[in-house]
């Protein structure tokens, strides 16, 4: 029998530690993704919890420096594996898919941080491998994009101040254009909890 499963994508500390915090695109991340995984589990799905880490780098991915974790208002249930990443996307430093595979799992909806970045490459690597991907955008979050000529020094007002800075909208637009119809459907939180209703009711 198949079943579901709701990925949660790098909703983690280390990104509320970095200036461009502020700025991000989903000020109710947390709100939403709480959402999400609430109706996952009243559904009886399979919810995975998704950090990145950059061992001995120093920075705020790095777990010595104590931010690897979950923001707070998310917790992990008993049963609800945690997985910790080196990659950008959620397989290839992990054990993802073969913890997919036991648990029977074909339809994978994505949720997290940097909409663009993690939560895409997971949604791409996911439809490769042959899951049915929904991609869920108002509970993913991300952040303006510098120019590739912008210096890693500069501050957070040079780069909103830059025309070439991408913005969270133009980020969004673009990143569900290049995955609709292609590597996931793209959805919303309202309407992946409407269909489980829908399908409860059944």
């Amino acid at each position: 029998m198949s079943r579901a499963a709701v990925l949660v994508i790098d909703v983690q500390e280390s990104f509320r530690q970095r200036p461009i915090w502020a700025y991000g695109s989903n000020p109710d991340i947390v709100g939403q993704v709480d959402r999400l995984v609430t109706a996952a589990r009243q559904r009886g799905d399979l919810v995975v919890w998704v950090l990145h880490a950059e061992p001995g780098t120093g920075g705020v991915f790095d777990p010595a420096r104590g931010h690897v974790r979950l923001l707070d208002g998310l917790t992990p249930t008993a049963g609800e594996p945690t997985l910790v990443k080196t990659a950008h996307n959620a397989f290839t430093t992990t054990n993802l898919q073969q913890l997919l595979t036991t648990a029977g799992v074909d339809d994978l909806t994505v949720c997290g941080i940097r909409t663009e970045q993690c939560v895409e490459t997971t949604a791409r690597v996911g439809s490769d491998l042959g899951y049915r991907m929904t991609f869920v955008t108002d509970a993913t979050q991300t952040f303006p994009i510098p120019h590739r000529e912008v210096p890693e020094t500069a501050t957070v007002e040079e780069i909103l101040a830059d025309p070439r800075t991408m913005t969270t909208e133009e980020i969004i637009t673009r990143t569900e254009y290049a995955l609709a119809g292609r590597f996931a459907t793209i959805s919303t939180v309202d309407e992946v909890i409407g269909a489980a209703l829908a399908d409860a009711r059944r």
